[in-house]
């Protein structure tokens, strides 16, 4: 265990349950019918029982379904701490951030976070899940995405990836290193979807969706939940598993103006969450085993990379074509095939990853050093962001 004495009595809570259900396709499922059986997963792999839980806080996607009233679905009572959060793709690390403090501050013992989504429909296609109304007015570089273009995310992140890629040189064939990588590390886990061999020829090939991001630059969507409990440190050595326990954590929400002079697109949330969650875990990047990083797109891998100091800025994109990231690489990342090849849960997809690894219950992707794990989270169109450092002990 590489970490200072400071950071192992500094355990801010444990992590000691882990519930997973994800469905590729619409089978009738609603998001509240995932997430209670994401929560009840997560408190029997915790060996507790449903009575045993006093806080619970909820997170739902973009097909909603879910709020503060799965509560009294579940038959809980009496809880400490009852809320929904809403930071996008930053909010699962943001929700257990918030239940250490509430196990810490003493406002409960044991809170679940769980997230559920159930946009799939049989009667929708994919593609219109995520498509939002073209604001009336834009200014700066806001108003080039207004003529003609997607009405979606992916035209915002298009934009960021494309002045990485004027400023650093970043290319599509290194975009596509990380989706190959992805894509190996999720042919070991059985949960993913996208198993199939991917090249970086499979990759140059698939359709363009908004320029320059391509088919497998974009993750997928799915329906499903995941829910982890939380405990104390000191509780988490008397449970059924060993305790992930956090070490550190922080978000930022920059709200970057995407008009001339500014940093958007070169520099996100994670320069900042990154290193003051480093810092608060008394680890530095070398000290990493795991890289769980939120990977909407192949774009935010190397952006949050290139933050979080595992490389220099501009250096992300000849990292992953390096072959770091993937099987036998020097820094292990996304290791359950991320958002673009397992499933896409928001933050939980590399939280529940992270888990995984941490514990050495990651099955044939399992690393021989996954003492310490980051999980990013990043919201909106680089508007928030968070992040967790993870470690298998105190000793």
């Amino acid at each position: 265990m590489r970490h200072s004495r400071a950071a192992a009595e500094a355990s801010e809570g444990a992590i000691v349950g882990l519930g997973m259900t994800v469905a590729a396709r619409a089978d009738g499922r609603s998001a509240a019918d995932f997430a209670a059986t994401a929560v009840r997963a997560a408190v029997a792999d915790a060996g507790l029982r449903m009575e045993d839980v006093d806080g619970l806080i909820v997170s739902c996607g973009r097909g909603g379904g879910v709020d503060i009233t799965l509560a009294r679905e579940l038959g809980l009572g009496d809880l400490g701490i009852l809320t929904q959060m809403a930071q996008a793709g930053s909010t699962a690390n943001a929700q257990v951030q918030m239940a250490c403090l509430a196990v810490r501050g003493g406002l409960a013992s044991t809170v679940v976070c769980v997230h559920a989504d159930a946009p799939l429909q049989p009667s929708v296609r994919t593609g219109e899940t995520y498509r939002r109304p073209t604001p009336a007015v834009g200014v700066g570089l806001p108003a080039l995405a207004l003529p003609g273009a997607p009405r979606t995310a992916t035209a915002g992140y298009a934009l960021a990836a494309r002045r990485h890629m004027a400023h650093y040189g970043t290319t599509s064939e290194q975009f596509g290193a990380v989706a190959v990588a992805q894509r190996e590390w999720a042919s070991r886990n059985p949960l993913a979807r996208f198993r199939e061999p991917m090249t970086i020829a499979d990759h140059q090939a698939s359709r363009e969706i908004v320029d320059p991001l391509r088919l497998f630059d974009c993750c997928m969507v799915s329906n499903g939940a995941v829910a982890v409990v939380v405990t104390s440190a000191d509780r988490s050595h008397d449970l059924a598993r060993p305790g992930v326990h956090v070490w550190g954590w922080a978000q930022t929400h920059p709200s970057y103006r995407m008009a001339r002079d500014s940093s958007w697109g070169l520099r996100t949330g994670a320069a900042v969450a990154g290193p003051k969650a480093m810092k608060r875990a008394g680890v530095g990047p070398d000290d990493i085993d795991v890289r769980q990083i939120y990977d909407c797109f192949t774009y935010t891998v190397l952006v949050t990379l290139e933050d979080y100091g595992f490389c220099e800025k501009g250096e992300g994109g000849a990292l992953a074509e390096s072959g770091a990231l993937a099987p036998g690489g020097r820094l292990p990342t996304n290791t359950g095939g991320g958002q673009l090849s397992s499933f896409y849960l928001w933050g939980m997809t590399p939280l529940s990853e992270a888990v995984l690894q941490v514990r050495g219950t990651a099955g044939d992707r399992q690393l021989d050093r996954h003492d310490v794990a980051i999980v990013s989270g990043n919201g909106g169109i680089l508007a928030h962001h968070s992040t967790l450092v993870l470690g298998a002990g105190p000793r």
